[in-house]
């Protein structure tokens, strides 16, 4: 019986990491997406994700809003996926309804025009950081239903300060896709290495935010109980 590689501590995957999201996100995968799964990245943009990551390991369907579709409303069967990938908009600025305080550009902007709360093709009934939340709820949702018992959900986020108030986002995201029926198996904190542009401003109420989030989720079977390999 051939006996597993031992993993030396410089090769530990920690939970806090400082650099670029190309480098974090092949090893999320190689931890917790066995090879061969089919894998949809239903918020590709520019696929920055997947520059790193040697795509013969895994099936990938890659799709966001540009390429027409939506993912609070995907074209894939129940339970279908092995593992899904979750990177909307997170910031409220790029929810506003008026075209002209909209924050984003480049592969943000298709997300931008379509998801704002401002767009009739959205749906999107609230407002600010509300937005983002019925966004990531929408799609969680979305996911449970296409990805299959056990299979796993990478989300992206991010906490921010919308209409002066702190809204700690991914606890949010945690406590809903719990709710709903899945298991938070990790999460791995992002900091990003240059430091982040701000206006001038006259009082400082609030870290300014300079971290993100990868969020590891496990589709809880019907029966309620995880395999000890899933957990």
């Amino acid at each position: 019986m051939k006996r597993p590689k031992r993993i030396t501590p410089s090769d530990l995957l920690l939970s806090s990491y400082t650099g670029g999201n190309a480098d974090l996100f092949p090893r999320i995968l190689s931890m917790h997406v066995p090879d061969g799964s089919l894998i949809a990245d239903v918020t590709y943009g520019n696929g920055v994700f997947w520059s790193k990551v040697d795509l013969s390991k895994y099936k990938l369907i890659s799709s966001d809003i540009s390429s027409g579709i939506d993912c609070r409303c995907l074209p894939y069967r129940n339970e279908s996926l092995d593992a899904l990938i979750l990177d909307p908009p997170y910031m409220e600025g790029l929810l506003r309804d008026s075209v002209s305080d909209k924050a984003g550009s480049g592969s943000f902007a298709s997300f931008r025009s379509y998801y704002s709360n401002g767009d009739e093709t959205s749906g999107q009934k609230e407002k600010w950081h509300g937005a983002v939340l019925d966004l990531y709820r929408r799609a969680g949702a979305e996911s449970l239903r296409v990805i299959k018992d056990c299979g796993v959900l990478v989300v992206k986020c991010q906490d921010e300060v919308s209409a002066g108030k702190q809204n700690l986002t991914h606890v949010e995201i945690i406590n809903f896709y719990e709710s709903i029926g899945f298991y938070t198996k990790d999460l791995f904190v992002v900091t990003r290495i240059n430091k982040p542009s701000v206006s001038r401003i006259i009082t400082q109420r609030h870290a300014r935010k300079n971290h993100s989030y990868f969020l590891v989720f496990i589709k809880i079977p019907a029966s309620g109980i995880l395999p000890t390999k899933a957990r």
